[in-house]
């Protein structure tokens, strides 16, 4: 049950998130300040915040969720994670680096066209404003039941309160209060399996019980590209999606641009590799050790009916002491503030470079820049809000639209590094075609139609197909161009 002293400590951590917004904001900035931090930000700061902006609050509920229900296998999203790194470590921050950009898609006009630029960006932020809605809406699911309010004040409690803190302090109360939020969402996972293993007679025995029960389970190596929990869709096929992230999202590129150089930029992704490596291991385990709890030590019961999603939540709400309750809520508002301050921040620092393509960086664009921000914020509730109203299956729908965008997008970067005379409409084409070929084996979710070859390929094939299809097509329309051109001449 949430109490006074749960509600004393939640309200308590959410007025410190305010005020490390405040403190930061305090004097002048530059628009490079408010984006950048001027360029000098920690690179250890800098690597807690992008994992705290990876991690969300689906892996504080869904990680936990997806060990009791089945088991570690997706621990091997972390060979994709390891690939990525080397990648973005050697090809994509020295490219951000030396280029003198200021956003990741103002590439894209240096190599091909402004129009290029530009489409890149509102698919980009078609993307997050979407992805930003799914990571309100989930978390607000539990908070409105465990605090007992109206889902969709649960989501404006969360939302008002970033928009507030980035509104003042731009990237730098974003990263700083990511670092605050990632004490506290990481804690909380450790908390919780100290407190399960005091009441399952310890850490081995709890450890011993999970692996007799098949909930250790952590490596798959079959070779079935249908399976999502196989080494090669979740260990390698997956590694396109993480360096797609990693390297072609505004949020990250927006961070390794606030270090104060590329060495710095390269330790942070390093160590925000290292560090989800360890948020995955204990929040499996903490999944594990909620099987342990109610289905072998049977310490507690599960209502009837109790689905693998409602486990942890209920396991908050009625095992955990007053107090102790209010931090792991706090870690979960954590989780849901970090997604949106990062998201509305890289949004807004979009809008003003790439779509608006504004040249100045004075006065004004800060200015603009802030209500970009509260804009964006504004817009993340109204795609909670219509997640929310949603009857078909969430996550089918967002694992549709990261496959939609995160591959072509990847693409358009590949050929940005590699090519030096592609013509912008075989980009434009290609992005259209590789976002197109996903209905073959995605179909169209949030329709309710299936594709001629779904089932052949799990999700996370879906990038490499959407990012395959791009390059192909437009090296194939380059060289139907040229030929013709030739052939003219």
């Amino acid at each position: 049950m949430f109490t006074w002293i749960d509600s004393l400590v939640l309200v308590s951590y959410l007025l410190l998130s305010v005020a490390i917004g405040l403190w930061v904001s305090r004097g002048k900035k530059s628009f490079k300040d408010y984006m950048f931090g001027g360029g000098s930000m920690p690179w250890v700061a800098v690597g807690i915040s992008l994992i705290a902006t990876s991690v969300s609050a689906t892996t504080f509920l869904g990680a936990p969720a997806d060990v009791f229900g089945a088991d570690m296998t997706f621990l091997m999203f972390q060979f994709g994670a390891f690939i990525s790194i080397f990648v973005i470590g050697f090809l994509f921050i020295p490219q951000f680096k030396k280029s003198g950009i200021q956003s990741a898609y103002e590439l894209f006009e240096m190599r091909f066209s402004r129009s290029t630029r530009r489409l890149a960006a509102i698919f980009y932020c078609m993307h997050l404003l979407l992805r930003t809605g799914i990571l309100l809406y989930a978390p607000s699911i539990v908070l409105s039941r465990i605090m007992g309010v109206d889902i969709r004040v649960a989501i404006l409690i969360s939302a008002a309160i970033a928009i507030f803190y980035t509104w003042f302090g731009g990237i730098k109360a974003v990263i700083w209060t990511d670092v605050m939020q990632f004490t506290v969402f990481f804690g909380g996972g450790i908390v919780v399996l100290i407190f399960i293993a005091q009441d399952v007679g310890g850490f081995s025995s709890m450890m011993d019980l999970a692996s007799q029960h098949g909930k250790t389970k952590w490596f798959d190596p079959s070779l079935d590209p249908s399976n999502a929990r196989t080494l090669i869709s979740a260990g390698l096929a997956y590694a396109v999606l993480e360096t797609a992230i990693r390297g072609g999202d505004q949020q990250f590129v927006q961070r390794y641009l606030s270090c104060k150089s590329a060495a710095d930029a390269n330790r942070s992704s390093v160590l925000s590799m290292v560090l989800g490596v360890l948020v995955s291991i204990i929040f499996y385990w903490v999944g594990a050790a909620l099987f342990v709890y109610y289905k072998v030590a049977h310490v507690r019961s599960l209502p009837e009916g109790t689905g693998v999603n409602d486990v942890f939540p209920f396991f908050i709400v009625e095992s955990l002491p007053q107090g102790l309750t209010g931090l792991i809520v706090a870690a979960i508002c954590a989780a849901a503030m970090s997604s949106l301050s990062s998201a509305i921040n890289s949004l807004s620092n979009t809008t003003e470079n790439d779509i608006l393509c504004v040249a100045s960086k004075n006065g004004q664009s800060v200015k603009r820049a802030k209500w970009w921000t509260v804009l964006w914020g504004v817009l993340g509730v109204g795609a909670a809000f219509i997640a929310a109203s949603q009857q078909g299956s969430l996550l089918k729908n967002a694992l549709f639209f990261t496959g939609l965008f995160t591959g072509p997008l990847l693409a358009m970067f590949i050929l940005a590094f590699f090519t030096r005379k592609m013509m912008s409409v075989c980009v434009i084409v290609g992005v259209l075609c590789g976002m197109a070929s996903l209905t073959l084996f995605n179909g169209i979710p949030f329709m309710g139609i299936e594709g001629p070859l779904t089932g052949i390929l799990s999700w996370p094939w879906m990038p490499l197909i959407s990012l395959s299809v791009t390059i192909i097509t437009a090296f194939l329309l380059q060289f139907i161009l040229l030929a013709l051109k030739i052939k003219k001449t």
